[in-house]
């Protein structure tokens, strides 16, 4: 409820950068200390699906009108068994409605990452990325932040120091790695 009826305030000297998605981002606490030059917003909640997103578009989305747009979603989607066509169709979906409603929005779509608990999803994961990635590569204004790779050793391993104790979920290292 807090999330959805937030109100934004903020110095109009700087680009205003929304962070939306599943719990990866909401856990994110301190994503302003990373990019100091922009006023962040966090707009992440656990267990969100792309279908979530969507529905909570007009508050977490449109209501901030935001110059940049981080999206974190897909994570969820695979582990809640969708399969990457159905949830290429979701992410397609959104993308249309921000950019008829926010047409100069910058959209980063973060790949969905991968990670200790969810390793014998990998297959899915990968084929997600790279459709999602074909799709933003033919899209104006729509950009794919690639974190699958650098998460992952020279043996396409995933860095076991890179998340809490869950498994699931990014330690400052991570987000570290995120930033960059």
């Amino acid at each position: 409820d807090e999330l959805l009826n937030r109100e934004y305030n903020f110095s109009t000297d700087k680009k205003l950068v929304v962070f939306a998605g599943s719990s990866s981002i909401r856990m994110w606490k301190d994503v302003q200390d990373y990019f100091p030059a922009y006023n962040i917003i966090n707009n992440g909640f656990g267990g969100s699906h792309f279908s979530d997103l969507l529905y909570y578009y007009n508050q977490l989305i449109l209501k901030p009108k935001p110059e940049i747009l981080f999206i974190y979603e897909g994570d969820n989607d695979i582990a809640g068994d969708k399969n990457p066509g159905k949830i290429k169709r979701q992410a397609i979906k959104l993308y249309e409605k921000i950019r008829q409603d926010l047409p100069a929005t910058e959209i980063i779509f973060i790949s969905p990452k991968p990670s200790i608990a969810r390793e014998n999803l990998k297959k899915e994961y990968e084929k997600l990325n790279k459709r999602l990635k074909k799709y933003c590569a033919r899209k104006e204004n729509l950009e794919f932040a690639d974190v699958w790779f650098p998460m992952l050793d020279e043996n396409g391993n995933v860095f076991q120091d890179l998340f809490i104790e869950d498994g699931l979920h990014m330690n400052k290292k991570g987000y570290d790695l995120w930033a960059k």
